[in-house]
């Protein structure tokens, strides 16, 4: 295996289904998310919420897919896509949204052409 496919390999993180965290979570590669969390998620990457996934929180992300459910305020660099299982209680900030038949969204939505906002991960290191 190359060394840069061992390192994405290596960037992706997993929150299983069960476990419960309650705290900001700080990622700089790809999460995917089954379990709950209470706090406020920023990725460097992309977020996948599983369909028994829930967030009670603020998200800052680059690209994000939703099947489960989200109470806070998302900010979507790229690309939001909702799928049908999908429940938002919140507003949304992206550059661009796909909504599958069956999403649940409550909220206002802002896209505009530029970044949504920034991610801005707390633990990345700076880069002299």
């Amino acid at each position: 295996m190359a060394r840069s496919q061992e390192t994405e390999q290596n960037r992706l993180n997993v929150i299983g289904e069960g476990t419960r965290i309650n705290g900001d979570i700080n990622a700089d590669g790809d999460i995917r998310i089954d379990g709950k969390i209470e706090g406020n998620v920023t990725i460097d990457g992309k977020l996948v919420l599983g369909q028994k996934g829930k967030i009670s929180g603020e998200i800052r992300c680059i690209n994000t897919e939703l099947s489960g459910a989200v109470e806070g305020k998302l900010f979507v660099n790229e690309l939001l896509s909702l799928k049908a299982s999908a429940n938002i209680q919140g507003d949304i900030k992206t550059k661009r949204i796909a909504i599958e038949p069956g999403a649940v969204f409550t909220g206002t939505c802002n896209m505009e052409q530029g970044k949504a906002a920034p991610v801005e991960n707390k633990n990345a290191k700076s880069k002299k």
